[in-house]
């Protein structure tokens, strides 16, 4: 084989390495740059490659999938949400891995995350009236900074939120947070409206801040003032209070038990109130609330009796400002309710004469119970307002167990207002927790020669005793805890022998505060003594045959 032909050939393989090098590619990207939002993402890169290849980057916020291969393949780069709200940058390699000099750089930028408070349903309409328990909405805020919840003044009455916590362990990235809101029962013909914002703990500024519209409806209407407003007023508080047994829609009202309608030819009445209600009884029933806001519709009610609430012991409950609209009310009794405060505007019932709030938790005879206020009351029933039964009071460790306990544990003394209320002919206070004396009364107003004149039963050795409960009829102050003496006002009453004393005075049990036993040092063996200065009065002895 001569030279020519050696050339020949060495030009033909040199011509076929030069072809095979032209086709071979090595390893491309179709994009090197990656742009995203603060929220994250995956992006797929598209890997042209006839060798092995290696993705790798040194940012933990970027994951690459799958990180090698072998020839061409789709490359997925998973971004994680952002933490901070200022922008990031990364990068990813992807290299030869039989040539490291051969490698392509993706360079990758992410958004960092704008401050916001938004709401998935920014606008609420709630019902005007549901079971305690049913009260509630749900919101659903997103956000990335902690906030306070505020709530104009005007609806501060009827929109509370829960306890709620916003967890930011994430840095910025935005949580989902619920809110549980409790509302109450608007009684008014008109609808309610709020607006609800959510202010930042911090200074930031907010790219998004929603706000939550509030509406309620307003209370179905009622005819006030006719007899048929007065028949939703009943059968709307029978189903507030959860009553056991109410009335049957059916029945005309004259027939509704437990109900007393006005009648033409009734003392006091007008032609306006003929066939209104005139007095009626709420009793075995569960409610951890107040009296039903449809009370005030009851305008023509002389009387009006709620008693027997399941588990009323447990309770803390005031009475709540409607039943206190009632311009007609004489005769109100609130029994076993759960009351421990009666509404400051209580001392509008006016004609108010009879009152019963026994069984109830009261720590203290509220403020509002004064003869100024309520001029025209002469009966007051507090007996049995025990929480929990404690017969010594020094080794109690309890709080909160009622039995006007509050009213008597500084001054250890007798509410002397009460007794300097003169209108009184009925002061039921048996079986609660008043500690210490009676008030001797020494310094308050005495009975003089006029009255004894104008009163042919009272004795001239009456005159300088002090004048307490001039008129009381009935008074029941057994069972709680008073020690000391018997004071002279007492012991010369006109009116002892009919209280029944050695029952319904006389008889205290238990210990004080103080650890004394309860009961008094001058108590009397019977009533001898007290015949002698009422030389007038005799004995009524019931075991006594008349003639």
């Amino acid at each position: 084989m001569n030279v020519k032909t050696y050339i020949a050939i060495f030009l033909c393989a040199l011509a076929a390495v030069s072809c095979s090098d032209d086709k071979k590619i090595g390893v491309k990207i179709d994009n090197d740059m990656i742009e995203i939002g603060a929220e994250g993402g995956t992006r797929n890169i598209w890997i042209s490659a006839d060798d092995q290849w290696v993705a790798s980057t040194n940012d933990p916020w970027i994951t690459i999938s799958p990180a090698n291969g072998r020839g061409s393949a789709v490359c997925q780069i998973i971004i994680d949400s952002a933490l901070l709200d200022e922008p990031r940058q990364g990068m990813v390699r992807i290299q030869n891995q039989n040539n490291w000099e051969e490698r392509h750089d993706i360079s990758v930028s992410q958004q960092g995350f704008d401050y916001a408070i938004t709401l998935d349903n920014p606008e609420i309409t709630i019902a005007n009236y549901a079971a305690l328990g049913e009260r509630t909405f749900d919101v659903r805020v997103k956000t990335n900074v902690d906030f306070d919840i505020e709530i104009p003044d005007e609806a501060q009455s009827w929109i509370q939120p829960e306890e709620y916590k916003v967890d930011l362990n994430r840095g910025l990235r935005p949580r989902e947070v619920t809110l549980r809101f409790n509302w109450e029962i608007n009684s008014r013909d008109t609808e309610r409206n709020a607006t609800i914002t959510f202010k930042p703990r911090k200074e930031v500024t907010l790219a998004a801040q929603d706000g939550l519209s509030v509406h309620q409806n307003a209370s179905d209407p009622i005819d006030v003032g006719t007899r048929a407003g007065d028949s939703v007023a009943l059968l709307s508080i029978a189903r507030a209070l959860n009553m056991w047994q109410s009335w049957e829609t059916s029945e005309s009202m004259n027939n509704w038990s437990n109900v007393e309608l006005w009648e033409k030819d009734m003392p006091g009445c007008t032609d306006d109130m003929v066939g209104r209600v005139k007095y009626a009884r709420f009793y075995m029933f569960e409610t951890k609330e107040g009296i039903p806001f449809e009370v005030q519709y009851l305008t023509a009610a002389e009387e009006l009796i709620f008693y027997s609430n399941t588990n009323s012991n447990r309770f803390s409950l005031s009475t709540g400002e409607h039943i206190t609209k009632l311009p007609n009310l004489k005769r109100l009794t609130i029994s076993a309710y759960g009351l421990t405060e009666l509404d400051p505007s209580f001392k509008n019932l006016k004609s108010l004469e009879f009152l019963d709030l026994s069984g109830n938790n009261f720590e203290e005879i509220p403020s509002v119970l004064t003869k100024e206020n309520l001029p025209n009351l002469h009966a007051l029933k507090m007996n049995a307002n025990q929480r929990i039964i404690i017969y010594d009071l020094y080794n109690s460790t309890t709080t909160n167990f009622g039995g006007l306990f509050e009213e008597t544990s500084s001054l250890r003394e007798f509410p002397r207002r009460l007794l300097e209320w003169d209108k009184l002919d009925t002061l039921i206070l048996s079986v609660n927790y008043l500690q210490g004396r009676i008030p001797d009364m020494k310094d308050y107003t005495t009975y003089t020669q006029a009255d004894i004149n104008a009163a042919d039963s009272l004795p001239q050795a009456l005159v300088g005793i002090p004048k307490v409960l001039p008129n009381i009829k009935r008074f029941s102050i057994n069972l709680n805890r008073l020690t000391g003496e018997l004071p002279e006002w007492l012991l010369r009453h006109p009116a002892l022998d009919w209280w029944d004393p050695f029952t319904l005075v006389f008889t205290q049990e238990g210990k004080d505060k103080d650890g004394k036993t309860a009961g008094f040092t001058n108590e009397p063996i019977n009533l001898n003594d007290y015949y002698e200065f009422y030389e007038g009065k005799k004995y009524l002895d019931p075991n006594r045959k008349t003639e």
